[in-house]
């Protein structure tokens, strides 16, 4: 295991490798790091491999490899669908998976698979389940100094992410990952609220049945919901219902 030793120097240092939260960040001065460390080109951050029977991705890994990887398509095809529509090429070019799941944007596309797979998140001190990972907006379980170093994900029976995207960003204004594990049905939401989370209650129905029309009739509290120019509570909660269905249809290998 490595250790970056800039950050226990600096405490206000930042790390930096594909910058693509952390560059707007700056841009709006909304932080004010006195250093920035570069991981950009540690080995142990890169990788894929199917290991255990887990894909296993170093966090340094770029959006645009897990789009294109052989390994990434047979394992779990549904996240190298994901990959490839986070964004823009540029975007897709530079940002990694280890930077979108420890900033946590409730608009990002990779916590709604980290959670949706039931995922283990590998630090340089430990290893976080998925579950226990995602504390709300812009915050999770990751301690002062500590390093994603890579992500385990569980192979799926079957798994399928459709998600409604903001025209100019990309980002996910709703956006819902359903995957059939060993352990029952996994349903993660993300873009519609403060941070991604499962619902519960979509879980329930399907445990019953993998079908569109489990989803009918079914409640989801907005309240907490996001809510500004782009839309409200109540239409964002509609996405997530149309979301699901679409995702649903592709775990049918529907068109």
């Amino acid at each position: 295991m490595f250790k970056v030793q800039g950050l226990g120097r600096n405490p206000e240092a930042k790390l930096i490798a594909g910058g693509m939260t952390l560059l707007p960040t700056l841009k709006q001065r909304l932080a004010k790091p006195t250093h920035l460390v570069d991981i950009a080109q540690l080995t142990e951050l890169r990788g894929i491999a199917v290991k255990g029977g887990k894909l296993v991705i170093g966090a340094g890994v770029k959006h645009h490899e897990v789009a294109t990887s052989a390994v990434v398509k047979k394992a779990i095809p549904a996240l190298a669908g994901l990959a490839s529509a986070i964004g823009d090429p540029q975007v897709r070019n530079q940002g990694t998976l280890g930077g979108s799941v420890a900033n946590n944007d409730p608009a990002a596309d990779y916590p709604a698979a980290v959670l949706g797979l039931g995922a283990t998140v590998v630090t340089t001190k430990r290893q976080i389940a998925a579950d226990q990972y995602f504390q709300g907006l812009f915050t999770t379980a990751l301690e002062a100094g500590e390093i994603i170093v890579r992500i385990e994900f569980p192979l799926p029976k079957r798994a399928a992410y459709s998600k409604f995207h903001h025209p100019s960003s990309g980002y996910a204004m709703a956006g819902v990952f359903i995957a059939q594990t060993a352990e029952g049905v996994r349903v993660a939401v993300t873009g519609a609220g403060p941070g991604v989370f499962r619902w519960k209650e979509a879980e329930a129905a399907l445990a019953k049945g993998l079908k569109p029309a489990a989803l009918e009739g079914l409640k989801l509290d907005s309240r907490e919901f996001n809510n500004d120019i782009h839309a409200d509570r109540e239409y964002r909660a509609n996405l997530v219902r149309v979301m699901a269905k679409r995702a649903l249809v592709k775990l049918a290998g529907k068109k």
